[in-house]
C-alpha cells in the first residue's frame, strides 16, 4: 500500500541536462517494484502534486533505504524541483501504480527507454539480471544532454544500443527506427522473449506492433498526466481492449503505468489529450511537458 510521508532530500547530483534526487522516504522505497512512481507536491504553495518514475532504490543506510528520482528542468515546477537542496524537505505518496510484470523464467529480455522515461529501467534491468534473464537495452534521446544513465546501462546489459536524435553520440535517429530489428533479433536465435519500453507514444507504439509482428510479449509504461495520482480524478485513463476484445479505460496511475502492448488501443490514444478529449497524447517526462 502507498504511503504518503514527507520526504528528505539527501543529495542532488547533475546527469546531463537531468537532477537526480536521493530521497529517503520511510517505507516507500521496503515497498517500490520497477515501473511504481511517486507522487510529489511541487512549489512552494504546495498546490499541484506531479508523478515521478523511481529511478533506483538503494539499500538500507544511515536514513534505511532510499530512493532517487529523476528530474528534467524545463518549467515552472521541474526547476523548482531540480533546485531543491540536501535538507530539504518534499511531502509525496508512494509506491504508486502498477509494476512491470517479471517473467517467471530467466529469458532474454529487451529494454527500451527514452529520455527521461528511461528512469524505470536501471532498476527493471537490475530485478531482471538477479532472476538471471540476459538483457540488453536501448538508450535514447534528443541529444547527448538528455541521455539517461547510459554508463549504468553498460554496467547491467550485455549490450546497449544508443541512439540521439541529433547524432551527437551512437545511433542518428529515434529509438522507433531502430526496435524493429533488435524485436526480431539481429541475428537468428537472438530475438528476446520479452521487451519492455518506456518513452513516448510514438516509441511505445513501434514497440508494439514490432512485439506484435514477431510473436514477442511487450509491456510498455504509460504515463499521461496524472493529476492526483491515485486513480480518483479518471484524467489519466488510457484507451485498452479487456481480455475479450471489448473496449475499455485503464487509469495510468492505477492499472497502469505498465500495460500489455498489445491491450492498448494506439489510434484511439493518438487522438485523446490528458483530461479527456482529442488532440495529442502526451506523455510526462518524455515529450518536454512544460511543468
Amino acid at each position: 500500500m502507498p504511503v504518503h510521508v514527507v520526504a528528505e532530500v539527501l543529495a542532488n547530483r547533475r546527469a546531463g541536462a537531468h537532477r537526480v534526487l536521493t530521497l529517503a522516504a520511510p517505507g516507500v522505497a521496503e515497498g517500490f517494484r520497477p515501473g511504481m512512481f511517486v507522487a510529489v507536491t511541487v512549489g512552494p504553495a504546495q498546490l499541484a502534486r506531479r508523478p515521478m518514475w523511481v529511478h533506483r532504490v538503494r539499500g538500507s543506510g544511515t536514513h534505511g533505504a532510499t530512493l532517487e528520482v529523476v528530474v528534467e528542468p524545463r518549467g515552472t515546477g521541474s526547476r523548482w524541483l531540480g533546485d531543491r537542496a540536501p535538507g530539504d524537505r518534499l511531502p509525496l505518496t508512494g509506491p504508486l501504480g502498477r509494476a512491470f510484470a517479471l517473467p517467471r523464467e530467466p529469458v532474454a529480455c529487451l529494454l527500451v527507454g527514452e529520455g527521461v522515461a528511461a528512469a524505470p529501467l536501471l532498476a527493471l534491468a537490475e530485478r531482471l539480471r538477479e532472476r538471471s534473464c540476459a538483457v540488453t537495452m536501448v538508450v535514447a534521446a534528443d541529444d547527448e544532454a538528455h541521455l539517461l544513465a547510459t554508463l549504468e546501462a553498460r554496467r547491467l546489459a550485455r549490450a546497449v544500443t544508443v541512439v540521439t536524435a541529433d547524432g551527437s553520440v551512437g545511433t542518428r535517429g529515434r529509438a522507433e527506427h531502430v526496435v524493429a530489428d533488435l524485436v526480431a533479433g539481429p541475428v537468428a536465435g537472438s530475438a528476446p522473449a520479452v521487451v519492455y519500453a518506456s518513452g513516448s507514444p510514438a516509441l511505445l507504439r513501434a514497440v508494439a506492433r514490432a512485439a506484435e509482428a514477431h510473436d514477442v510479449s511487450a509491456q510498455v509504461a504509460v504515463a499521461p498526466a496524472m493529476p492526483c495520482g491515485t486513480g480518483l480524478c479518471g484524467a489519466c485513463e488510457v484507451p485498452v481492449q479487456d481480455a475479450a476484445g471489448q473496449p475499455s479505460w485503464a487509469r495510468a496511475c492505477h492499472e497502469g503505468p505498465a500495460l500489455r502492448a498489445d491491450r492498448v488501443n494506439w489510434g484511439a490514444l493518438a487522438d485523446r489529450r490528458p483530461g479527456g478529449g482529442t488532440g495529442a497524447a502526451r506523455v510526462a517526462g518524455a515529450d518536454g511537458v512544460d511543468w
